[in-house]
């Protein structure tokens, strides 16, 4: 039986009621290999809706049918065998990390893809997150095919919603190719981002500089692609004449690799699906002086810092009784780490091993982490105040860290926040 620190027997039935139907079964559907993403759907039953027009692509690397090959090439292939009555690929808008997925820094500039020719306009620049006039109104379709995370700090979602605002503006349908959620659509945790840090208005440059913080949602938000444009569209008055092509055969309680589907790093930093699984609850150190692994074979499944007492930081976390997850000592060197911690520097590491990632409460291995490391080092530990806020989403959380507050506090308070909208978002879902 899961045991949770410090909390009532209520708020252990909350959690578990938040889980959207308890946990999956580890073995569930193990290798079934059964899902096709949208691209396949698209082409094999829907072509209708880009055949016969000019079409946008808002797409990258992970943008790729069951067989890996990219949507970018399936689209051209289908206008050069279908002349005169296939789609034309007409232009091309990049999120984060460019149109092949292999940029780690900010303020991407337009250009051409070197395989297509095909203009290539980024939305990841220091004021352009949207689709500019000119390129809409070369497109009669904006087609939309991006891997999201699972979690909330994730700048494709922005990347889509700004776009669909755009298109809307411009009377451009929107298509949205779905795929799955790679850490399951069954589990919902973790505090909803206070209303006070949230922001998608219509200022470019403030939508620019928090890419991640959208809309009150929680940590971990159990849904898809599709079903984020679902509930965006809704819940931001996007008004998008949205289409939205589901992923043949995906089951909510599918991880990543019981889809057969392959796995695309979605960003440089994303190498496989364990460190998709602990970013929920890693990325809150993003706006810390402690290294998240970037710059290593492992980003996202270890931490690390010069002045880090792992020992004494594992032996607290032991002490939480944290299901799912145990911690071993290591070192390791950032090598060219884009967020520049430690670059060429052996550090002190903490390596997070899962050992069931069905019970895993991520949310709480996030808030848990901070509070050791405060704990034991908190003469040294950093946070980028903005940053944080965005990213653990808390107001006060903060303050509440370095006070030495009982990190399930933080969590269990969000729980009746995290329930509603678990019930609110049943609505958008597309999938079983």
């Amino acid at each position: 039986m899961t045991r949770y620190t410090k909390r009532s027997a209520v708020a252990s039935l909350v959690f578990v009621i938040a889980c959207v139907g308890g946990m999956p079964s580890a073995h569930a559907r193990q290798g079934a290999g059964h899902v096709k993403p949208g691209i396949t759907v698209l082409l094999a039953d829907s072509a209708a809706l880009i055949d016969g027009k000019r079409v946008g692509l808002l797409t990258n690397q992970s943008g790729v049918n069951e067989k890996g090959t990219s949507d970018i090439d399936l689209i051209s292939s289908r206008q050069k065998t279908r002349a005169g009555s296939g789609p034309t690929l007409t232009a091309l808008f990049s999120p984060e990390h460019g149109i092949r997925g292999t940029e780690d820094r900010t303020n991407l500039s337009n250009g051409r893809d070197e395989r297509t020719g095909v203009p290539v306009y980024s939305l990841y620049g220091a004021t352009t997150v949207a689709p500019p006039d000119s390129a809409l109104k070369s497109i009669d379709v904006l087609v939309i095919d991006l891997q999201d995370l699972g979690a909330r700090p994730w700048t494709y979602v922005a990347s889509m919603v700004y776009a669909m605002r755009a298109a809307a503006q411009a009377h451009v349908p929107v298509v949205v190719l779905d795929r799955p959620n790679p850490i399951t659509g069954s589990h919902v945790e973790g505090p909803l981002l206070d209303s006070s840090f949230a922001y998608a208005g219509t200022h470019s440059a403030e939508r620019a500089a928090q890419p991640t913080a959208l809309y009150p949602i929680p940590m971990r938000h159990g849904l898809t692609m599709g079903e984020l444009a679902r509930f965006y569209n809704d819940v931001l008055g996007l008004h998008a004449q949205l289409h939205v092509i589901p992923a043949d055969g995906w089951r909510r309680d599918d991880w990543f690799d019981q889809t057969g589907l392959p796995w695309i790093k979605p960003s440089p930093n994303m190498p496989n699906l364990k460190s998709a699984e602990l970013y929920p609850a890693i990325v809150v150190l993003e706006a810390t002086n402690v290294s998240v692994g970037r710059g290593t074979a492992e980003a996202f499944q270890h931490i690390g810092a010069p002045w880090l007492n792992t020992r004494k930081v594992i032996d607290l976390l032991e002490n939480r009784t944290l299901p799912g997850v145990k911690f071993e000592e290591e070192r390791f060197t950032p090598e060219h780490p884009g967020d520049d911690k430690f670059a060429g520097q052996s550090v002190h590491g903490i390596h997070i091993i899962i050992t069931d990632r069905n019970r895993l409460q991520t949310a709480r291995l996030g808030a848990d982490l901070l509070w050791a490391i405060e704990k034991v080092n908190g003469d040294s530990l950093r946070f980028q105040q903005k940053g944080f806020n965005e990213l653990f989403g808390v107001k006060g959380g903060r303050e509440a860290i370095m006070s030495g507050a009982d990190p399930d506090s933080l969590i269990d308070a969000s729980l009746p926040a995290t329930i509603a909208f678990e019930q609110m978002t049943k609505r958008y879902r597309l999938y079983k």
